[in-house]
């Protein structure tokens, strides 16, 4: 008779994670799991596990509020993400941003590819470096390909905002943070985007800070 499966230190690590209910403490710039790239999933979470950490990251996301979370902004080094943009603005941002709804999914595993040549620029922010934004010049489209939380393949094509979330995401598992791709003369406090460069694309700021965009 096969002895069972002993509970990997990842399993050991996210069922503590989980032990107080609600969303989770997010890790900031400066912690080195931010900066390591992730371990493959491959099975270190039983699947009730599994299931119980993707709706404690959406929780966590909800909460924070975010449009996406990776498994190391918890502490957790796994290749696993989730998503999710209900996109409520207004038209003129949905039209400069390609900003448009983008439903709850779990990337587990995720990669990406451009397609084509086109690039996008505009400030991005994300919860591991909280109060401060940045431009940041993306694919405008992309191929994403990974695993849902079933096992099941993704394989589809993304552009505008969602193809953004996606690339921020999957960046985080392989340790690099927005601020690694963006143009250091746009960063901006939350308060000078508030009141200053809310305008739906970086032009203006652009101009006044002195940089370029693509």
């Amino acid at each position: 008779m096969a002895s069972p499966r002993a509970r990997t230190p990842l399993a050991e690590q996210v069922d503590e994670l989980l032990a107080d209910g609600g969303p989770l403490p997010i890790v900031a710039a400066g912690d080195p799991v931010l900066r390591r790239p992730a371990e493959p999933f491959d099975g270190q979470l039983e699947p009730a596990l599994l299931t119980r950490f993707v709706q404690a990251l959406r929780l966590t996301m909800h909460a924070a509020p975010g449009v996406g979370l990776a498994a190391p902004q918890v502490g957790v080094g796994l290749r696993i993400a989730v998503v999710e943009d209900p996109a409520p603005v207004p038209e003129e941002v949905r039209e400069a941003r390609g900003r448009v709804p983008l439903p709850f999914r779990v990337l587990v595993n995720p990669s990406y590819d451009a397609v084509g040549t086109g690039r996008a620029a505009f400030y991005e922010g994300c919860l591991s470096v909280p109060g401060w934004q940045a431009v940041v010049a993306r694919h405008a489209e992309v191929r994403l390909r990974a695993l849902d939380e079933r096992g099941q393949a993704v394989d589809e094509v993304l552009s505008g905002w969602p193809a953004r979330i996606v690339q921020h995401e999957t960046d985080h598992l392989e340790g690099t943070l927005y601020l690694d791709r963006a143009e250091p003369r746009s960063l901006s406090s939350n308060d000078a985007m508030a009141h200053r460069w809310n305008q739906p694309t970086p032009e203006r700021a652009a101009r006044a800070l002195g940089f370029e965009l693509p």
